[in-house]
């Protein structure tokens, strides 16, 4: 059932410090830097993309500008994996933009839209990507900050990046938040986590229904267990080293095996879906 072409786990063990790097994972994950063919989808259109330094954020910029979307890299610190992804989509043929930043920060959020339509001209595609989640086993270990930390990472940022956007939006516009597989079974120990991505997709629920009279969509990617800098630096080295062997599948996915679902919702060919949570999960059930 496993594709030869992915590597399959075990992963060696291994662990780095928040938010991670790719450069250090083993294996380095595949964000399709030598298998995504681009067919035009997305030409002359711009995009934002959260997260987009590393994994599915990377993998999606690949996506977006081989099929001819100037690309906005927005991430916290992570300069030299954000400085690799400007490369890739510059390779392409098309602009890149590298914004570093807290997007838990409204102002930072207003300031990243409005850099995108000075430099840019303007807003096609909103890819709210970019998460925080850390491991506990008790809820005791959960500080307040952290859990708002959670929170205003991966839900508070799309929101404001969206109220930033959408007045600029025009119809045909799409908006794509990034759930995870964690929003209909949550792990305890990604209590915070889970919680968060359970409110993207209710989120991007009502937002589309409240978006739709403008012609934008509104909908939602789920991953299941993808292997991306997230999981060496936020879960124990033993669970990095097994991380993904549950699946149907019985391997972690890499981000290259999601970047297609992003471009369906970016694209025409995805007109007629809006309100939607695409799995990409390995083949864990979400229903």
């Amino acid at each position: 059932m496993s594709d030869p072409k992915r590597p399959l786990p075990p992963q060696p063990e291994q662990e780095q410090s928040p938010p991670g790097l790719t450069s250090l994972m083993r294996p380095v994950p595949d964000h399709g830097e030598k298998s995504y063919k681009g067919n035009g989808k997305l030409e002359g259109n711009v995009a934002l993309i959260t997260g987009a330094d590393s994994g599915i954020g990377r993998a999606v910029a690949i996506a977006f500008a081989r099929e001819g979307a100037d690309i906005v890299i927005s991430y916290l610190s992570e300069d030299e994996d954000a400085e690799e992804t400007a490369k890739w989509v510059e390779d392409a043929g098309s602009k890149a933009i590298v914004v570093p930043g807290d997007i838990t920060s409204e102002s930072h959020c207003n300031a990243i839209v409005e850099q995108t339509l000075r430099e840019l001209g303007g807003i096609d595609i909103l890819v709210n990507n970019a998460a925080f989640q850390r491991t506990y086993s008790s809820i005791t270990e959960i500080t307040a900050d952290e859990w708002d930390e959670t929170f205003r990472t991966n839900i508070y940022a799309p929101f404001f990046l969206c109220k930033a956007a959408i007045p600029h939006m025009k119809a045909g516009a799409s908006i794509i938040n990034t759930t995870s597989i964690q929003s209909r079974q949550p792990s305890s120990h990604l209590l915070a986590y889970a919680a968060t991505k359970g409110a993207v997709s209710n989120f991007t629920a009502g937002l589309a229904e409240m978006v739709a009279e403008k012609g934008i969509r509104a909908n939602a990617v789920a991953p299941g267990p993808i292997w991306t800098p997230l999981i060496p630096s936020t879960m124990p080295p033993e669970k990095s080293a097994s991380f993904g062997e549950k699946t149907l599948i019985g391997r972690a996915g890499q981000p290259a095996e999601l970047a297609g679902a992003y471009v369906l919702l970016a694209s025409k060919e995805g007109s007629y879906m809006t309100g939607a949570v695409i799995p990409v999960t390995g083949g864990e059930i979400m229903i």
